[in-house]
């Protein structure tokens, strides 16, 4: 498997005014929607440097979820970019990134929690805002039962997280910018689940959680 930097940056064709769905998210809250197979889904980093943390399972079956693992040893490398094919752990194709204006994303760096802002930052930062807490609230709300074994390592969308020729992780400064979006065909019905990152401790977005936009279009 290749570490390699992939930039493979795409362009969409789809117009907003056509969109079935067009809203802004608040910056650090979660959201669950469904979409359905053929929707296309595309996530704007408004402001630039905005971690989008997603999850996606099979909405006719939850337990078909996302799957880093397999969708890293289909591709051959640790990026995920335009041509990307989303994997579950059955190994079957959830979505395809079709666009990606920022060229590069992260699914290594797992998703900020309590233990690991303890880990990384201050044993006070323990009970800080996190994506996972964010997870949670959200299935909880939603009652779809999906619970907290149901977890998974989750791509962080705008999120740049080299690895170093040791094989070590490195939380670096961001390479996308503001109204950079990444764009994803889905191959099947999911439940996509995202935090909009409230991460306060991370320099990458200058401390300053930002908006994000979601927008759904139906197949052609």
């Amino acid at each position: 498997m290749t570490t390699a930097t992939a930039f493979r940056v795409q362009h969409s064709a789809l117009d907003p005014a056509n969109a079935v769905l067009d809203q802004h998210h608040p910056a650090g809250e979660p959201i669950l929607f469904p979409l359905a197979a053929g929707q296309t889904l595309r996530i704007v980093d408004l402001e630039g440097n905005q971690a989008a943390d997603v999850l996606f399972y099979n909405r006719d079956d939850p337990a078909e979820h996302y799957s880093a693992t397999d969708t890293l040893l289909h591709q051959g490398g640790i990026y995920l970019t335009t041509g990307s094919v989303i994997r579950s752990n059955e190994g079957r194709p959830m979505l395809t990134i079709v666009a990606d204006t920022c060229g590069r994303h992260d699914t290594l760096g797992g998703a900020c929690a309590a233990e690991s802002n303890t880990v990384r930052y201050a044993l006070q930062k323990k009970f800080m805002h996190s994506c996972r807490d964010n997870y949670l609230i959200a299935l909880q709300h939603a009652d779809i039962g999906l619970g907290k074994r149901d977890l998974v390592p989750n791509i962080n969308f705008f999120m740049n997280v080299p690895v170093t020729e040791a094989g070590e992780l490195t939380f670096a400064d961001g390479v996308s910018g503001p109204g950079k979006y990444v764009e994803l065909r889905a191959e099947m019905n999911l439940w996509v689940l995202i935090s909009n990152c409230p991460q306060l401790n991370n320099p990458c977005n200058a401390y300053h959680p930002t908006p994000i936009r979601l927008l759904v279009w139906d197949p052609a």
